[in-house]
């Protein structure tokens, strides 16, 4: 039982103990995190390099997969990227992300793995959904403009996984997780997030003594925020114990404001030069928070309150570029 909320886990219906599992986009945050996971969950994780397999050549994947037999799949290489990414990269954003889930989940059902979890993305969801968003709120309505060309990737494969379930009987389940951010995390300006960005630009501005820091938009929109591995704990959690079509929502069940991320940010890095508000730059979604009831009914939640989560990601960047 969750001591947290009283309710009775569901059971263990794929153990991954002893399983050989292949992590696709090990090397990205939330791959690292749940090999992390995996790890301690007593699996047998497999990787496999860029250099050796391209992801988007399927003859390549589809011969890799064949030669190492996993028994369980988590497809959590993508290309990602923040606004800027998404909005000036839009072919690379869409071609990637179809090529890649495209061959892994086809080269999965070929290889005859017993399980797959495909990881979606919240910017699936319609622009103005109802908030906090249900999983059935999926192509009820358009999507944000900001990152319509990723998010149709994401679509496709979550709908590909629904297809091989109903043709060929393969248990291949999506989940989509609410925005991530830890350890691991894309620093680059050009392709980070809101949270890594925030947190270099802020340490920067820290370091060099100047201020205000420019933040994209107004600061109004509000966004919901899960540490990496409590999302990876949440993933291993349902790839034992979900088995069904419908996708499962992973969040942590509280939204901040960019502007409090923000402030929430400077606390941690130990900044107070101030910030200027760039609202002639897009916002992105008004709202996007997610509602994770069927992940809570199963007995799963998050454990990392966002502060001490920051904290820590500046811990792990500050170490990182002190090596």
């Amino acid at each position: 039982m969750d001591s947290t909320t009283g309710t009775q886990a569901a059971p263990v219906v794929y153990p991954l103990a002893g399983k050989r599992v292949w992590v696709a986009g090990h090397t990205g945050m939330v791959g690292s995190a749940l090999l992390r996971r995996l790890t301690a969950e007593g699996a047998q994780p497999l990787t496999v390099g860029r250099g050796a397999v391209d992801l988007r050549r399927q003859g390549d994947v589809e011969a890799w997969m064949l030669r190492e037999r996993p028994q369980a799949v988590f497809v959590a290489a993508a290309t990602v990227g923040g606004i800027l990414a998404n909005d000036t990269r839009p072919a690379e954003f869409l071609y990637d992300n179809l090529a890649i889930e495209a061959n892994i989940i086809h080269g999965a059902h070929l290889a005859g793995v017993e399980k797959l979890m495909f990881l979606g993305s919240s910017c699936i969801y319609p622009r103005f959904a109802d908030q906090p968003i249900v999983e059935d709120s999926l192509l009820t309505g358009a999507f944000e403009p900001t990152n319509q060309w990723y998010a149709t990737a994401k679509v496709a494969g979550i709908k590909l996984c629904q297809a091989y379930r109903r043709q060929y009987g393969r248990d291949f389940i999506a989940v989509v997780p609410t925005n991530l951010y830890g350890p691991g995390d894309n620093f680059d300006l050009a392709a980070s997030h809101v949270v890594p960005a925030l947190i270099r630009k802020i340490q920067a501005a820290k370091a060099a003594g100047t201020g205000p820091v420019e933040v994209w938009g107004t600061g109004r929109p509000r966004r919901e925020f899960l540490y990496v591995d409590d999302a990876a704990d949440a993933l291993v959690f349902l790839m034992e114990r979900y088995s069904g079509e419908e996708i499962v929502n992973v969040g942590s069940g509280e939204d901040v404001s960019i502007a409090e991320l923000t402030e929430m940010v400077a606390a941690a890095v130990g900044y107070d030069g101030g910030f200027h508000y760039a609202v002639e730059k897009p916002d992105g979604m008004p709202r996007k928070g997610l509602d994770a009831s069927r992940c809570l009914t199963l007995g799963w939640r998050a454990r990392t309150p966002l502060r001490d989560g920051l904290e820590r990601t500046c811990v792990w960047w500050n170490a990182r570029q002190s090596a």
